[in-house]
């Protein structure tokens, strides 16, 4: 995984997944936010989870946390290009609390991402932090 900076779509894989996104159907978009992040949810505790898997959620959630109300702005060239153009993909009720728990299974154990942080992951967190905070808004106030 190339990786140049510390926010949720600064490497390849994160750039590609929101490229794949851009380019795929409108209707077809929620799916694809749902299944990476339902990817990642699947991989219980005892089951290593790769950091390609991890990073196309981690974008995932970026992308649902956006579409929120007070949802933070990503100042990153790598925002599918329908949303920097004022575009949107629906948040369905329960969307939020999956994408929460996907970032709950990536930070927790047996997940190759950390350990490629080592040290510096905490930055990361820091930098995901209004991302949780508008999922968390949006999980405790809907269904799911």
């Amino acid at each position: 995984m190339g990786t140049w900076d510390m926010g949720p779509l600064d490497n390849d894989t994160a750039a590609d997944w929101c490229r794949e996104l851009h380019d795929a159907p409108a209707g077809r978009r929620v799916a694809m936010v749902r299944q990476a992040l339902t990817v990642v949810v699947g991989h219980d505790a005892g089951t290593y989870l790769d950091s390609d898997f991890a990073v196309e959620a981690i974008a995932a959630a970026a992308v649902i946390a956006t579409q929120l109300p007070g949802g933070p702005r990503l100042d990153s060239p790598y925002v599918p290009d329908f949303i920097k153009a004022g575009g949107s993909v629906d948040v369905p009720d329960g969307l939020p609390s999956l994408a929460l728990r996907a970032l709950d299974r990536i930070d927790g154990a047996n997940s190759e991402l950390p350990g490629l942080w080592e040290d510096g992951y905490a930055a990361v967190l820091e930098r995901r932090r209004p991302i949780r905070a508008a999922l968390e808004r949006a999980a405790g106030a809907s269904p799911g």
